[in-house]
């Protein structure tokens, strides 16, 4: 009932303007996220930084490697766990607002992975010795153990009658 509600709802908007119904997707796809080619002239890379938003003292683009970055602002990296928590975000779950560029390994760089700024509480020698104490004595306690067999008891099945055959799978 309610897919038919729904359907209803759509032939009445598409009676009113199919405009918007057949149009509404037209910018998304893609190519059209895609970046241009590196600039090369001046006049180029003053475009690519309008296109971005960017002041031309500051843009800046990855080098042409091969890498397909093209004419992508080559941003410092800015990490969404050493942002405020407290600012008013227009997206909060993820840090950053409205139009805001965003780094080129974006997905990397949010709150639930990588933060390259961050500072250790420990150095990383004492981080490594801990992981391989715990790893070696849990390779001992098994070297150790091995030598161990651990079962469970178990008797023998208990017939009514010793000698006498219950079941028979064979046809006579």
């Amino acid at each position: 009932m309610n897919s038919l509600v729904k359907t209803a709802k759509l032939g009445v908007l598409w009676r009113k303007n199919p405009l918007p119904l057949l149009t509404t997707v037209r910018n998304h796809w893609n190519k059209d996220f895609m970046p241009g080619p590196c600039p090369k002239t001046e006049s180029e890379k003053i475009a690519a930084a309008k296109k971005y938003g960017i002041p031309v003292e500051e843009y800046e683009t990855y080098p042409d490697d091969g890498s397909g970055c093209g004419d992508y602002p080559k941003l410092p990296i800015d990490p969404a766990e050493a942002r405020d928590p407290f600012y008013p975000w227009d997206f909060p779950e993820l840090k950053r607002n409205f139009q805001e560029i965003l780094h080129d390994d974006f997905d990397c760089y949010t709150e639930d992975r990588l933060n390259p700024n961050v500072k250790l509480h420990l150095p990383m020698w004492a981080l490594w010795a801990q992981f391989f104490g715990v790893i070696g004595f849990l390779w001992v306690i098994y070297q150790f153990s091995q030598n161990t067999k651990m079962f469970l008891p178990v008797t023998p099945p208990q017939y009514i009658y010793d000698g006498k055959v219950h079941y028979t799978f064979e046809t006579d």
